[in-house]
């Protein structure tokens, strides 16, 4: 059964205690179902915002602070990458993989003597740039939640894409949570999954520990191939209404005998297809100078045609709306003012 929120002291408690002991159980595991452990263990970001990106590429990003924290010590020495995978428990990697891979981005220097040994390593200007770039980015809230969200995601589509509810605290014990080379916490994890949970990608299962699974709206998003974000800014079929205005002559600004139209952006144009009109009707009785009547009236004719229009875009009939009512408190006090002024406010209250 679904429920409408995850514990966040939940996720922390089980993420500090997993996370701990995950190197091991998983590795048990992986001895007893090699195929779906595997998935989980080298789930990694590179798919995920591109893939070429520094701080999305696997143990790169890890392993450049890494190497500036070694260099800071010995400056003028040569690292080997091989002491990485070491402290890191990273059996499985490849240190001359990892260290080309560096080289290609002009990261560092290889030495070329290490007679078949993990490679010897300089940081070069350009990898300490990258290096500067990762701390920065990995304070930026904003971009280590949409990694979080995307790498999560990412995660469960290939470990549990057919459904199957998973403890989402597993995914902290991966090589994708990370972000600029930093670990992502228990509380980013809570923050991602409410926000995933909001777009219908994953179902929160009321279980203990609390488990989620991707839902079917998840695994077309992830088959998509763009981000959780690219996912959710996409147009969305909004209500259609069929706005509908008999012998409109008077109302409308121009001659048209009647008004028909229909949009599918979830936006009613019909007040401010009135209040354009009406602007246009009362605008020569408002005893406006001739320089502010002709401004209202351009305003009031722009408002029309954008109301008008096959697709009215609501930022648009908010901006000339709130000119017309600006224009007419400053400019007048008749009661065709104040009931174009009240029309107004009305158009725009229907956009909230």
């Amino acid at each position: 059964m679904a429920r409408s929120g995850i514990n966040k002291r939940e996720i922390d408690k089980w993420a500090r205690n997993l996370v701990k002991e995950t190197n091991k159980s998983l590795e048990r595991a992986q001895r007893r179902n090699p195929p779906r452990v595997s998935a989980q263990i080298n789930a990694t970001t590179s798919a995920v915002s591109g893939g070429e990106e520094t701080e999305n590429s696997g143990h790169l990003p890890r392993l450049l602070l890494w190497l500036d924290e070694q260099a800071r010590q010995n400056p003028s020495h040569y690292i080997n990458v091989g002491r990485f995978l070491e402290e890191q428990q990273l059996h499985d990697e490849d240190a001359s993989v990892l260290a080309f891979e560096l080289e290609q981005r002009d990261y560092v220097q290889v030495s070329r003597n290490w007679g078949g040994e993990a490679p010897d390593v300089h940081l070069t200007d350009a990898g300490r740039a990258a290096i500067y770039r990762l701390k920065k980015l990995r304070v930026d809230r904003a971009a280590r939640l949409r990694h979080t969200m995307d790498a999560f995601h990412r995660w469960l589509f290939d470990t549990a894409g057919d459904q199957t509810p998973i403890n989402p605290v597993l995914f902290l014990a991966t090589p994708a949570a990370y972000f600029a080379g930093s670990e992502i916490t228990g509380g980013e994890l809570h923050e991602a999954l409410a926000h995933l949970a909001q777009h219908e990608l994953i179902d929160e299962i009321d279980t203990e520990p609390v488990t989620v699974a991707i839902t079917p709206q998840g695994v077309r998003c992830a088959l998509a191939g763009g981000s959780v974000q690219d996912h959710v800014n996409q147009p969305r079929p909004g209500t259609t209404y069929n706005t509908y205005l008999p012998n409109a002559k008077g109302v409308i600004i121009g001659e048209q005998q009647n008004f028909t139209q229909n949009n599918t952006d979830g936006v009613d144009p019909t007040l401010f297809v009135q209040l354009a009109g009406y602007v246009g009707q009362v605008s020569p009785i408002l005893g406006l100078p001739d320089e502010d009547r002709v401004e209202l009236e351009r305003v009031a004719q722009d408002l029309h045609t954008e109301a008008t229009s096959g697709n009215p875009e609501p930022g648009r009939l908010r901006q000339f709306a709130t000119q017309l009512k600006d224009k007419l408190l400053e400019g007048a006090s008749t009661m065709a003012a104040t009931q174009g002024i009240q029309m107004a406010e009305q158009a725009l209250a229907a956009l909230m």
